[in-house]
């Protein structure tokens, strides 16, 4: 994917399941092809082949497990994932987290599976570890923040310069409260690659007028 680029984390809001999360997915790929904007969506596994089939933009299933072919109920296996035509997954989101080990082993299974990771942590110092791991990208997103009124960039500038410093550049997404140009506008001035969020997109009563808004903030 080229930077910088906006990632927007569909959750399971009831707004973005089932027919709904495939006509949201085609509002972002009406924004990234009129303005020529890198944007992905990151949908719930069942909703993903639906989605993937009927957009042509970065698609994200929202979890794997570090698991092959076999006797793994209820686990979301990265190749099954890889075929439905995904380009990549996110990883331990903070309503979603993993324990190390398991992480790392996630994020070599994705590897595996060729698949694009993106990895959330909850502060610099976490994403500082994770950055050892190897994945494509890191997204910070403190968690108090997450589907608050302000935004990572204006309560918290100071958790990007920190990030960037400790991840270097070209590696980091931050999220959290993000909502509006002037938001990706100051994460981008502060060294991040792009943001992640979610309700204020999914939420929002025109979508396709907030994401216009957002790409106006990548320069």
């Amino acid at each position: 994917m080229k930077l910088p680029l906006i990632i927007v984390n569909f959750k399971a809001y009831e707004q973005a399941t089932g027919a709904s999360a495939v006509e949201l997915a085609k509002i972002h790929e009406r924004v990234a092809q009129e303005t020529g904007a890198s944007i992905g969506v990151a949908v719930n596994h069942i909703d993903l082949l639906d989605v993937v089939r009927a957009v042509n933009i970065p698609v994200f299933a929202q979890h794997i497990d570090p698991v092959g072919y076999g006797s793994f109920t209820g686990h979301v296996l990265p190749d099954v994932v890889k075929a439905t035509g995904a380009y990549g997954t996110l990883l331990n989101h903070a309503e979603y987290q993993l324990e190390n080990q398991k992480l790392m082993k996630a994020i070599e299974s994705a590897r595996d599976a060729e698949l694009f990771t993106i990895v959330c942590a909850d502060t610099p110092a976490a994403a500082e570890k994770i950055v050892e791991w190897g994945p494509d990208l890191i997204a910070v997103e403190p968690p108090e923040l997450i589907g608050g009124d302000v935004s990572v960039s204006k309560a918290g500038p100071e958790v990007i310069e920190d990030a960037v410093g400790l991840v270097g550049e070209n590696r980091l997404l931050v999220g959290a409260g993000v909502k509006d140009r002037e938001d990706v506008c100051i994460a981008l001035s502060l060294g991040a690659s792009g943001v992640l969020l979610a309700s204020g997109v999914i939420k929002a009563d025109d979508p396709y007028s907030v994401l216009m808004d957002l790409v106006a903030g990548l320069g």
